[in-house]
């Protein structure tokens, strides 16, 4: 069994920053990003393999779109935790060479930690009468530590919070799902028992100079798998709630951390909500409602939406009306489902009401656009946004 000992892991110094890097470090912003590189492994161990090899095409090309895009701070989504030099083994192999033509980037800091997906539950979640299933995990997975997270950082950062092991029902008013007859789809002690996030939502402090800035991260599952119940809509549902209730001192009080502290963000904090959310805010099978929770929220500034030309080019490709999408095309960052809702905007960087945004966008250059060669490495796409000071 793997030791769980130290659950997070902070690299410090990883590697010598590049000289090079010292000219393009902009005077007054910070780029923050999340990127869903779906990997797609499913034995333990194989992301350690490829990362060690510093030979893996897919990893080359992750790399690579992450030197084009140069986020000073980044989130990326299914990067399996397995062992503590997964980070370190990234950057030395891949980040601090150059990719496809780009430059080196460096990043002195890297955190990763224990997820809930592939951590079996001991209970029968998914309800087919058997233990012990990827479903029964209390995040799906085929092990542990499957669709991990990774966060890499120019500055200073420290994780602030953990709340792996916050329970669902701990939460108000929670969506607890309910079979069509109206019974509960859980029994009342596996509900008292369930967790709410399914990987985890981690609350990361990251410092320049005197400006601190809170990255919440997370990826709540997807709203689909599931039955008539809708269990895994509801849970979605709830794991971006956490965020909006997390940001707002009035709401906050029932939440606590892993190690038994209770509450929020302060009123005037800073942050930026970063992940995979999985949820679109008018396409696919996600409540009407999950993500309207942060883009609609008093303390969020959703104005700026990233867009990109490759998102277009795609949905015309896909049959363009023929789809029943209702979204703008150009805001998409997940690129699937080609028959019938088309792509949806899922990948999410939104900053507080009191943070003064630069710009934003969404990594996805059309035919002929630089990069457009590194598109195909994950179903989804790299989302920035600028943070000016």
């Amino acid at each position: 069994m793997r030791p769980l000992l130290t659950l997070f892991v902070l690299f410090c110094g990883l590697a010598q920053v590049h000289p090079a890097l010292s000219a393009e470090e902009p005077d007054h912003k910070i780029r923050f990003a999340t990127f869903n590189i779906a990997m797609g492994l499913g034995s333990e161990g194989e992301l350690q393999q490829r990362l060690s090899s510093g030979q893996d095409e897919a990893l080359k090309k992750v790399a690579a779109v992450i030197q084009k895009v140069r986020p000073d701070v980044l989130l990326i989504n299914e990067f399996d935790h397995y062992e503590l030099d997964s980070g370190l083994l990234f950057i030395q192999n891949y980040l601090d060479k150059p990719q496809y033509g780009y430059q080196a980037i460096n990043y002195a800091h890297a955190l990763t930690g224990a997820v809930n997906t592939g951590m079996d539950s001991g209970l029968d979640l998914d309800g087919n009468g058997k233990p012990g299933d990827p479903g029964d995990a209390w995040g799906f997975g085929r092990f542990p530590g499957q669709y991990g997270m990774l966060v890499l950082s120019r500055y200073p950062m420290q994780l602030q919070r953990s709340f792996r092991m916050f329970r669902w029902s701990d939460m108000p008013d929670a969506m607890k799902p309910v079979n069509p007859d109206g019974t509960d789809w859980y029994s009342e002690s596996t509900w008292k028992k369930l967790r709410l996030s399914s990987k985890n939502h981690w609350d990361i402090e990251v410092t320049r100079g005197d400006l601190s800035i809170h990255f919440l991260v997370s990826h709540p599952t997807p709203p689909v798998f599931d039955g008539p119940e809708d269990r895994n809509g509801a849970r979605n549902h709830d794991e971006i709630r956490f965020w909006a209730d997390y940001i707002d001192p009035q709401k906050s009080a029932y939440i606590y951390d892993d190690s038994g502290v209770n509450g929020g963000l302060p009123g005037n904090a800073k942050f930026v909500i970063a992940g995979d959310l999985n949820a679109d805010p008018v396409d696919g099978d996600s409540s009407s409602s999950a993500i309207l929770q942060l883009l609609e929220h008093p303390k969020v500034n959703a104005a700026c939406v990233p867009l990109s030309e490759g998102s277009e080019e795609a949905n015309r490709e896909q049959g363009g009306i023929n789809l029943e999408q209702k979204g703008n095309p150009a805001s998409d960052t997940g690129d699937f489902n080609d028959t019938y809702v088309g792509n949806m905007r899922i990948d999410y960087v939104l900053p507080s009401a009191n943070l003064k945004v630069g710009g934003c966008g969404v990594f996805w250059p059309a035919t002929g656009q630089e990069g457009h060669d590194l598109t195909d490495v994950s179903d989804h796409h790299m989302v920035w946004l600028d943070i000016q000071f």
